[in-house]
């Protein structure tokens, strides 16, 4: 019943060929990992999410080139992939389509579909683009801002606390309002609205008030993902 069935564990790799297709998967990933980077909406850290998208592009890219040569390498990473567990969270579902576009240019590659992999990717960024390049031209992102600091860690009295941060928010943008204060004789707690038309400035927010107060904490919230009561 068995004696006809083959199973192929040596087949031959073109080395070439692999290569070559690894090179156009890093190609493809760093220009996944720009398009991100420039017209992503999301508050998480870009640069150190993008920078993951050469390796799991690359990574899916070897590991179809291997098995897809192989039914019992195949068997073998069904098995293996059962028992793998990611425990990093995804926040907001633009960093799953994006990573959805890094794994399904791993996979054209490692299966030698060279052109139509990379022709599909650009005409996918360029569609994603198009769609929103007209609302980042136009309009203004509305961030609240929330922040609390333990009085009793910092020896810098109140009316100074407030100077420093609008100082602050004033050098990173140039419309803020602040709409919310709160202070007794633990805990200064403000709420700001700011406009940006440039993510990459909540960043320098932060960095720059962690630097001011290190027991600082802040929160970032987008008001559109607010919903209306």
């Amino acid at each position: 019943m068995f004696e006809n069935i083959q199973i192929n564990s040596n087949s031959e790799i073109d080395l070439s060929l692999m290569v070559l297709n690894l090179f156009f998967a890093f190609i493809i990933s760093i220009l996944i990992k720009f398009h991100y980077k420039k017209f992503s909406t999301t508050l998480t850290n870009r640069d150190d999410f993008s920078n993951l998208f050469p390796f799991i592009t690359l990574t899916v890219a070897l590991v179809i080139y291997i098995v897809k040569s192989s039914l019992a390498l195949s068997l073998g990473l069904v098995g293996a992939l059962s028992i793998v567990r990611f425990r990093t969270p995804i926040k907001e579902p633009e960093e799953l389509a994006y990573l959805f576009i890094c794994i399904a240019a791993g996979l054209g590659y490692g299966a030698n579909q060279t052109v139509p992999t990379t022709v599909a990717v650009i005409i996918i960024l360029v569609l994603i683009y198009l769609l929103k390049i007209k609302k980042i031209r136009n309009s203004d992102k509305n961030i609240f801002l929330n922040l609390e600091i333990e009085k009793i860690k910092t020896d810098i009295d109140t009316s100074e606390i407030s100077k420093k941060i609008n100082e602050i928010l004033k050098t990173k943008n140039d419309n803020f309002n602040l709409i919310k204060l709160d202070i007794n004789d633990e805990i200064y707690q403000a709420t700001y609205i700011i406009k940006l038309r440039n993510l990459d400035n909540l960043e320098e927010i932060n960095k720059s008030l962690q630097a001011q107060y290190p027991s600082i904490k802040i929160n970032f919230v987008d008001q559109n993902q607010v919903p209306n009561i």
